[in-house]
């Protein structure tokens, strides 16, 4: 497809560089030639210099051949009336606009069909519902939710003294007496989708599937020490810590929110009335010390510097804090966190990309296309949620007898609103929504991708 992005910082860097790998022609606006030019000696794309809300640039780009058009500047003013000049010039292209003001949440809602927006993104916000889903688990390091919620695929550390470490995964359900899937596991920065003689070892990272309902019977039944968070210290007071302060209060949890910048500060303790603000510097050992780092339940860090963030992480958890998340920005270095005592990490831009990137693969084929994409293992592996439809393959056919490609597994089928871990004898059909993890570089873009045959197998539907 002919994709343009607006803006060339880390939201736009991202896209550009996970799109360019699934074959798409991109034109990239910036107004400033340096990013332009640092971008031209990573990737091997068209730059365009210049106001990406003008006509004449947006010209310039070739929004008359364009399929869709991602604005992703750091003005949310300007995103929005990008897109909307954008779908003026080109009645059918699809827009995406990044919109991280709280106070236009509301108007977007009601809108967005007349700005012309395909879809709108949040970064800060989707980080904030990721990191309390996180914490309403806190054993889990992550959480992805797939078929309304009603499965999740969680990511486990398997400790030295865990009933895991030293067990084939053929023998799991005898400790953790509820029907889960082992769909992928991180060892040594190598990720794999195991068999069930896959030994589970020390440090490995699980991924697992497992019912909604069912994920705090697992933690109980694999005596994972847990508590429950009561309060919870955020370090930076950017949009994000808002976000997420909000959903911690609604929670009944209590929130400190140690910020630095004066104006700021003033400005969260106005919003946040039953949330602590101090003003000070949270990469000082003084100050969180004498906040009570220490007794808190959970420590988030939100600043702006990857660093700043990384350094007060391994500090927390060194003393003793139960729950500890990270934010990030470059997950260059990701393989090197699990060791770090950094906890759980996210990173908005990388989250803002894989919404945007599914909605660009359903656009490509709205047949069996992806419902939900989330990127687990350090990024090195998908998870896909499909809808069977007509389309489909192998319907009806017991998954033992469905010819996947390598490096493919199907986790979890949820047919008329029933949830199945499956095993050989399962099978999808028509209307089933099916959950596919892969180690694959090359995307999919349906379901029937995952197939290593083109022979189209048995076709049945209830």
């Amino acid at each position: 497809m002919n994709i343009i992005i607006a803006g060339d910082g880390k939201v736009g860097l991202a896209l550009t560089r996970q799109l360019l790998r699934e074959d798409h022609d991109l034109v990239v606006i910036d107004s400033n030639p340096k990013v332009l030019q640092a971008n031209l000696d990573q990737l091997d794309v068209m730059t365009i210099q210049g106001n990406a809300a003008t006509m004449n640039t947006l010209r310039a780009a070739g929004v008359d051949k364009a399929d869709l058009l991602i604005a992703a500047t750091s003005a949310d003013e300007i995103n929005l009336l990008c897109c909307l000049t954008a779908k003026r010039m080109n009645k059918r292209i699809h827009t995406i606009a990044r919109v991280r003001a709280p106070e236009y949440a509301e108007q977007l809602f009601s809108m967005r069909e007349d700005l012309g927006l395909s879809m709108t993104i949040n970064p800060e916000q989707s980080a904030a519902v990721d990191i309390f889903r996180s914490l309403q688990f806190p054993s889990f390091l992550q959480r992805e939710p797939f078929a309304k919620g009603r499965v999740e695929i969680v990511e486990l550390r398997v400790s030295r003294d865990s009933v895991l470490a030293g067990i084939p995964l053929s023998g799991l359900y005898k400790i953790a007496r509820v029907k889960v899937l082992v769909c992928a596991a991180l060892r040594g920065g190598n990720v794999t989708i195991p068999d069930g003689s896959y030994v589970i070892q020390a440090g490995d990272h699980i991924y697992v599937t497992a019912k909604a309902v069912n994920l705090a019977q697992l933690i109980k039944n694999l005596g994972i020490a847990t508590q429950k968070i009561r309060q919870a210290m955020l370090i930076g007071g950017g949009r994000l810590a808002y976000y997420l302060a909000e959903r911690l209060l609604s929670a009944g949890i209590s929130v400190k929110i140690i910020e630095n910048n004066p104006a700021r500060a003033a400005s969260l303790a106005e919003q946040l009335p039953k949330a602590a603000v101090v003003l000070g510097d949270g990469s000082s050992k003084a100050l969180l010390d004498s906040e009570g780092m220490g007794a808190t339940d959970a420590v988030v860090t939100l600043t702006g510097i990857d660093e700043e963030n990384i350094v007060i992480s391994m500090y927390a958890g060194a003393n003793g804090v139960p729950k500890v998340v990270t934010k990030v920005n470059r997950l260059e270095y990701s393989g090197m966190f699990a060791d770090m005592g950094i906890g759980s990490v996210v990173s908005p831009k990388e989250l803002c990309s894989s919404n945007i990137v599914r909605y660009v693969r359903a656009m490509q084929n709205q047949k069996g296309s992806v419902l939900a994409l989330h990127r687990i293992a350090d990024g090195k592996a998908e998870t896909l949620e499909f809808l069977v439809d007509d389309s489909v393959h192998w319907c009806a056919t017991p998954l033992k007898d469905v010819p996947l490609k390598p490096g493919v597994l199907i986790a979890c089928i949820t047919h008329q609103g029933q949830t199945i871990i499956p095993d050989g004898s399962s099978h999808f059909v028509k209307g089933d929504t099916v959950i596919v993890v892969t180690t694959r570089e090359n995307p999919f873009r349906q379901m029937n991708d995952i197939f290593r045959s083109s022979d189209r197998g048995v076709m049945y539907e209830y």
